[in-house]
């Protein structure tokens, strides 16, 4: 757990970030592993805006270097430099939405040799490991604190930034759903939304559209789902061999959660991947009267109350008799 003297970002002015990003002569961004539409929707709205004014700007994330197909809409993507030529020493760097350096991967050592580090982030259980830290946990998305530092920067919104941040707001709300939405989430979405976001076919591309290997695949993760009534707690695995007999990558997979957590009887909601290597990746999600986020830190996660996660060495069984034990 972060040491309580550390200060809130209404204590770290958002002037400090914007200097040191204001003097370097380039920019390196980054977001964690796997990243999901909040860790690449801020990243790529603080690049646009900095290539737009005619800085230089580099932006990429760890191997695996693969985007799910859901975000094939944000702009840029394909501006991403593979994470073997992103610089080694950078002058100042950013990481988005990415609680700790282990989650940067191959990158964690750029970003141990940047002279400024700057954080942005949302999670209650970021380790503050930059020399500067722009952290929000009241914040709906990282991509909220992004846009607060764009102003603070004084460059203009152009539309493909607005369109990156509009999906890092509406991936971390879940659609406008959860309890992080705000009449301040509301206004956001208003600005971004008046540079022509196409919002049905974002909205389509990131919730809803799936190839039909992808629902094959769910038949059998619903088909196999457990509930635990006495715990209110209902699970699922996806495994490398069910994968394989659908021939469907791990990125697909990323909403299945979501789906998961319409159970009525169920507070908390968790999803297993067994990735290649053999590791455990866990996602677990809270309607609020359970703190999700205490369970992964015991792990060694982190997230917040209401989304959270770990990865673990153990096997899925012992992983979630270790998750009921803590519920």
């Amino acid at each position: 757990m972060p040491s309580p003297s550390i200060p809130p970002i209404e204590e770290v002015p958002l002037s400090t970030a914007a200097a040191a990003i204001d003097a370097a002569p380039r920019v390196a961004l980054a977001c964690h592993v796997s990243p999901d539409g909040d860790a690449l929707g801020s990243m790529l709205g603080l690049f646009h805006v900095l290539r737009a004014a005619g800085r230089d700007v580099v932006a990429s994330f760890p191997p695996p270097f693969i985007v799910a197909a859901h975000y094939r809409e944000l702009p840029g993507l394909d501006l991403l430099v593979a994470p073997e030529h992103f610089p080694e020493e950078p002058d100042v760097m950013v990481t988005f939405d990415c609680g700790s350096l282990g989650r940067l991967g191959d990158l964690e050592r750029s970003a141990k040799a940047a002279r400024e580090l700057i954080v942005i982030d949302h999670h209650i259980s970021n380790d503050r490991y930059g020399t500067i830290n722009l952290v929000e946990p009241d914040a709906a998305a990282s991509g909220w604190v992004v846009l607060r530092l764009i102003d603070e920067l004084g460059l203009p919104l152009n539309r493909d930034a607005a369109v990156a941040l509009y999906a890092a707001l509406v991936c971390d709300t879940g659609r406008f759903q959860y309890e992080t939405t705000t009449p301040a989430v509301f206004d956001m979405a208003r600005r971004l939304t008046e540079f022509e976001v196409p919002v049905s076919r974002l909205s389509r591309t990131l919730f809803e559209e799936h190839r039909f290997a992808y629902l094959r695949l769910l038949g059998d993760a619903l088909g196999s789902a457990e509930l635990v009534r006495e715990q209110r707690f209902v699970w699922t695995a996806i495994t490398q061999e069910m994968l394989q007999r659908h021939e469907v990558e791990m990125e697909e997979v990323e909403g299945l959660i979501d789906i998961l957590r319409r159970a009525a009887e169920a507070e908390v909601t968790c999803v297993l991947k067994e990735e290649r290597d053999g590791t455990v990746r866990v996602s677990l999600r809270s309607l609020g009267d359970v703190d999700v986020c205490r369970i992964a830190e015991a792990h060694g996660g982190g997230g917040h109350r209401f989304a959270a996660g770990f990865s673990s060495d153990l096997p899925i069984a012992d992983v979630v008799a270790r998750v009921r034990a803590a519920l």
